[in-house]
C-alpha cells in the first residue's frame, strides 16, 4: 500500500494483529507502519492517515533527524561519517569516513577508546596537578546536565562519557576542573584562580562545552 503526504509518496506496511485499537509509526527504514485489529478495512486504513496527515509528517521528520544524528559521529572534536560494512572484521579509518561491521562494533569499540584515552590524560593530569590530594578514583558514565562531578566523601571523580565526542582540550579542562574542587570546594574566585594555573584557555574552552 502506499500513501502521499506533501507530494511525497511512502509505503504503508498494515500489519494485522490481535489489537484492540490502531497505531500508526514510522520506523527507521522511512515506511510508515500501521498495526491494526484483524478485521481492519483497507479504506477505513486510509481514511485514518488522510485524518494523521499532519501528525505522520511530523513523525517523518523526526524519524530524518534521528537518521541524521545517527550517521553523524564524533571523535575528540571531528566529525566522521559512520559507514556500516556486515563483511569487515575491524573498524576502519579512511579520512573522514569510520567503516564499521556494526553499530554494536562501533559502540564497543568506542567503549574501550574512550577508557583508555580518559585514563592517560586523567594520570597524565594527576601527576602535573602540584596540589597536596590523593589519586581519587576515576569513574565514566553519561549524564545529562553535568561534564564532571567530584565528589570528595568517596574520592570519586566521574567524568561524562560524551566527552569523548568534543576536542581533547575540553576533556582536560573539566578533569582539571574536578581535581581543583579537592582543593576548593566552591566555584570561588581561588577555585577559579587555581583552574587558571593549570588550563589557562578554560572561558574558552568552556564556550564550547556549552555549545
Amino acid at each position: 500500500m502506499k500513501h502521499k503526504i506533501n507530494g511525497i509518496e511512502y509505503d504503508v506496511v498494515i500489519e494485522k494483529k490481535h489489537n484492540k485499537n490502531l497505531y500508526i509509526r514510522v520506523k527507521k527504514d522511512g515506511k510508515i507502519y500501521v498495526s491494526c485489529p484483524l478485521f481492519t478495512s483497507k479504506s477505513y486504513i486510509k481514511k485514518l492517515l488522510n485524518e494523521n496527515e499532519d501528525q505522520i509528517s511530523k513523525m517523518i521528520s523526526r524519524q530524518a533527524e534521528q537518521q541524521k544524528r545517527d550517521e553523524e559521529f564524533y571523535y575528540l572534536g571531528q566529525k566522521y561519517d559512520i559507514i556500516i560494512v556486515p563483511t569487515l572484521d575491524k573498524i576502519e579509518w579512511k579520512e573522514t569516513r569510520i567503516y564499521a561491521p556494526s553499530k554494536k562494533k562501533l559502540d564497543v569499540w568506542c567503549d574501550l577508546e574512550r577508557r583508555r584515552i580518559f585514563q592517560e590524560r586523567y594520570d597524565y593530569i594527576y601527576q602535573n596537578f602540584n596540589e597536596n590530594v590523593l589519586y581519587p578514583k576515576l569513574k565514566i558514565r553519561s549524564m545529562k546536565t553535568r561534564w564532571g562531578v567530584c565528589n570528595r566523601k568517596s574520592e570519586t571523580i566521574t567524568l561524562n562519557a560524551k566527552l569523548l565526542s568534543y576536542p581533547l582540550e575540553c576533556l582536560d579542562y573539566v578533569i582539571v576542573h574536578e581535581l581543583c574542587h579537592l582543593v576548593h570546594f566552591d566555584h570561588s574566585k581561588n577555585f577559579w584562580n587555581l583552574v587558571g594555573v593549570y588550563c589557562p584557555e578554560y572561558k574558552r574552552i568552556r564556550k564550547i562545552l556549552k555549545g
